[in-house]
């Protein structure tokens, strides 16, 4: 537990946990996680808007206020954190590229087969 939490600070897993980390980051549902992460500490910021004195429409564009900018960032920068975390753990960055790779190679395949007439 107090490795993991480590981990969503920066810090690098032990390498037995190489496979986690590759599994976490690049793995099923990687995108969710990362947005959840990313959130998670907002939450608490946003609550405390709801408190504040003054119309519902002003609370609510203070939240959007902070939250459409975190959540574009967070989207624009997602393949460079996934890469320094595969780097951070010992693991090579390229496989962030792995299923764009792999679907590429399909696409062409598919190509292949249908127009390549040897």
């Amino acid at each position: 537990m107090t490795q993991r939490l480590l981990y969503l600070l920066g810090r690098p897993l032990p390498d037995e946990m190489r496979e986690w980390v590759r599994n976490d980051v690049v793995g099923p549902g990687n995108a969710r996680r990362y947005f959840v992460r990313g959130i998670l500490p907002l939450i608490p910021v946003l609550i405390a808007f709801a408190f504040v004195p003054g119309p519902l429409i002003i609370r609510v564009c203070m939240m959007l206020l902070l939250l459409l900018p975190l959540i574009y960032f967070q989207f624009a920068l997602m393949k460079v954190y996934r890469r320094h975390l595969l780097h951070t753990n010992g693991l090579d960055p390229e496989l962030v590229n792995v299923t764009r790779d792999k679907r590429k190679a399909d696409t062409r395949n598919e190509y292949e087969k249908i127009y390549r007439k040897d």
